[in-house]
């Protein structure tokens, strides 16, 4: 009789731990994604609180920027260049974005969502392989610094052998080469940025600029962005109000930059049809590091016609 009464209790005991066993070793839906680097669209990452998620990009890893690092972590091992990974640091439910560079000038902007510890099973992205993306454009429905390629040109002081007038020389180094900035206007202090003189054809405009990093370290230099914005009166012409400007294409002679040193370059993007009279056309130019402080700099939003002063 007390054997069969045993049986009976812990049969029992059985089916109520059971469920409690089951609900604590529910897993996660987990997912492996191949996307493109759509620089139209912002990757969501969904990650949980215990688990790490992987993101592989394009290109050996500059920098990775967090936008609340108080709920998520990132980190990245030089052993692993291609590799960022991402962890929940919150039980709760949390949300932020980050944005990954990549030496080659490339760059990824994430939004990482996190429905903190439950037990419904949701998904949870273990891997985000980026595929090689097809255009580089600026879009006004994302943030300020979702830019595409940076491509090689020549350096600032080519060797004497060197011609413009060879068929070698390709467009963007004959461009680079005929617009640079002799008297160039500084805005900014530590890092320094200036424009030239636009040309304009069929609503299409070409900005020459330079930037110099007037620091005492090396730093590394953003993609440049245009901006239809609304400004402050003060010295330091802080936007207000900005809406990002669609850029076609632009060439830079380097986005590294030791101590005193100046890169050159051009950005071509399409004007808008009008403005408000309190608006201003701005090139936005940032450190990789800083990309929340870029520096503005004033664009005439009607080019001169016949070469005439800006």
């Amino acid at each position: 009789m007390n054997k069969c009464l045993s049986l009976v209790h812990l049969i029992a005991i059985s089916f109520l731990v059971s469920p409690v066993v089951s609900a604590q070793t529910e897993l996660p839906q987990a997912r492996i994604m191949n996307l493109s680097v759509d620089p139209e669209q912002v990757l969501v990452l969904h990650v949980r609180p215990g688990y790490v998620s992987s993101v592989r990009v394009l290109g050996e890893v500059s920098s990775v920027v967090l936008g609340d690092p108080g709920s998520f972590k990132a980190e990245h091992s030089e052993a692993e260049p291609q590799l960022v990974f991402f962890k929940a640091t919150t039980a709760k439910p949390a949300q932020t974005n980050a944005l990954i560079t990549t030496k080659d000038g490339r760059e990824i902007s994430l939004s990482l969502v996190s429905q903190g510890k439950s037990d419904h099973g949701e998904v949870v992205d273990y891997v985000l392989n980026c595929e090689r993306p097809h255009s580089f454009l600026v879009t006004p429905g994302h943030s300020n610094f979702v830019v595409g390629d940076t491509k090689s040109v020549v350096p600032d002081d080519p060797p004497a052998s060197a011609s413009p007038e060879k068929p070698s020389a390709t467009t963007e180094q004959q461009l680079l080469r005929a617009e640079r900035l002799e008297n160039p206007h500084w805005e900014g202090r530590l890092l320094r940025v200036a424009v030239g003189q636009t040309t304009e054809q069929a609503q299409q405009m070409s900005v020459p600029f330079a930037v110099l990093n007037a620091s005492a370290r090396t730093i590394e230099v953003l993609p440049p962005q245009i901006q239809l914005a609304s400004t402050s009166k003060d010295k330091h012409r802080k936007a207000i109000k900005a809406e990002p400007v669609a850029i076609k294409d632009y060439w830079m002679t380097t986005r590294r930059l030791a101590p005193g040193a100046r890169a050159d370059g051009v950005v071509l993007f399409e004007r808008p049809s009008f403005k408000e009279s309190s608006e201003q056309l701005l090139l936005a130019v940032a450190q990789a590091e800083e990309v929340d402080h870029p520096v503005l700099a004033p664009i005439a939003f009607v080019a001169p016609i016949g070469g005439g002063a800006q």
